[in-house]
């Protein structure tokens, strides 16, 4: 995108460690963030209320909703994650209906910006929390991320050796 600063960011799904985390990057980086999950799936309050007094301090806005089109509407970069992490197989099949109004596709990727780019941390499962159309198109820049993810690892790795 050429900048962070003023764009804004979407991740739709599980409140998960992934949504914590994009909050806070966000605050910290100058974006706005905007966050959906299911009812009983939002993030964990204590984070939440943290997050909420760095987005007051750097200025940028915090939405926390049920609504996939009211988080991505106008994002500059659309985020998701698997709806199913290590640990909670079990929950499979109640997780994919309760999170099938939060597939990433066709449909709802065309509330965002022009020019919005999509982004996974893999592994991705294509016609679940996202269809072929998004990871499979120029907009998509999942691959470009895992590679870049693969470097920064490399880099900590031989930080810490060195």
């Amino acid at each position: 995108k050429g900048k962070l600063e003023g764009l804004k960011f979407a991740y739709i799904g599980d409140g998960n460690n992934m949504a914590h985390s994009i909050m806070y990057g966000c605050a910290k980086a100058g974006l706005d963030c905007a966050i959906a999950t299911p009812k009983d799936y939002q993030c964990d309050g204590e984070v939440v209320e943290n997050a909420k007094a760095d987005f007051k301090a750097s200025g940028r806005e915090l939405i926390l909703t049920e609504d996939p089109i009211e988080a991505i509407k106008n994002a500059d970069v659309v985020y998701t994650d698997t709806w199913v992490s290590m640990g909670q197989e079990a929950e499979k099949a109640e997780r994919q209906k309760i999170f099938t109004p939060y597939q990433v596709n066709a449909e709802l990727f065309k509330h965002t910006s022009d020019d919005a780019i999509f982004m996974h941390c893999l592994p991705a499962y294509r016609g679940f929390e996202l269809t072929v159309y998004i990871i499979d198109v120029p907009h998509s820049v999942i691959f470009l991320e895992a590679e870049n993810t693969h470097h920064a690892q490399k880099a900590v790795m031989a930080t810490l050796m060195g």
